[in-house]
């Protein structure tokens, strides 16, 4: 099964920095014309099937999707971000301002622990690996669309590559990116991360 894994296009929390979790926030102008260029990206594939979380980032995105390669998405709440907790709508500085021990933590090793009302990293880690390996097992030797968000990308690139928690800090995740897993009996593999080829001359913003 080869599963085309799609992070959601810029949304206007993105470019305030506040921190969204799964709360929500629509797409920015130029989130709108990523998801328009990476529709006509995927349009050149085919594809059998089209997933995506149920915020309205990643929905947004996947009609965008759902108009050029006339497929109707399937809504997967496992697919959503981690539950950011009593940090969700918050910018840094309000952060620091509400909860500045919750924030200190959480920048030191909050890739482990749960945040108040929220996930903790092994949650996301194991969500993503539960929800990917689900829609693979239910279309086996298909090519699969499935929208989805930053942080859940990092937790299954983790997993598949087998980094510690944390290890995907240094790997960009760009909106609207193209990120192509390949599954079979011997297990996932990654063969390409973060393409955004059919984003160039837009400006792209990797947060």
């Amino acid at each position: 099964m080869r599963l085309i894994a799609v992070r959601h296009a810029e949304t206007e929390w993105n470019l305030a920095g506040r921190e969204m979790g799964q709360l929500d926030s629509p797409l920015t102008e130029r989130g709108l014309a990523q998801a328009e260029a990476l529709a006509r990206r995927l349009a050149t594939i085919p594809v059998d099937e089209l997933y995506t979380s149920d915020l309205g980032r990643a929905i947004e995105t996947a009609a965008c999707i759902t108009r050029t390669c006339g497929k109707s998405a399937h809504i997967d709440r496992g697919l959503r971000e981690r539950h950011m907790g009593v940090l969700q709508g918050l910018t840094p500085a309000e952060m620091n301002a509400r909860y500045p021990k919750i924030r200190a933590e959480y920048e030191r090793v909050g890739f482990y622990n749960r945040i108040p009302n929220g996930e903790s990293a092994v949650e996301r880690r194991d969500r993503s690996v539960q929800v990917l390996s689900a829609i693979a097992a239910r279309h086996p030797n298909r090519t699969v669309i499935a929208v989805t968000h930053g942080g859940l990308l990092a937790a299954f690139l983790e997993f598949v590559l087998e980094l510690p928690f944390g290890g995907s800090r240094g790997f960009a995740k760009s909106h609207a990116s193209l990120n192509h897993f390949e599954c079979s009996a011997s297990g996932w593999r990654l063969d390409i991360w973060n393409d955004v080829t059919h984003l160039e001359g837009r400006a792209t913003m990797v947060r």
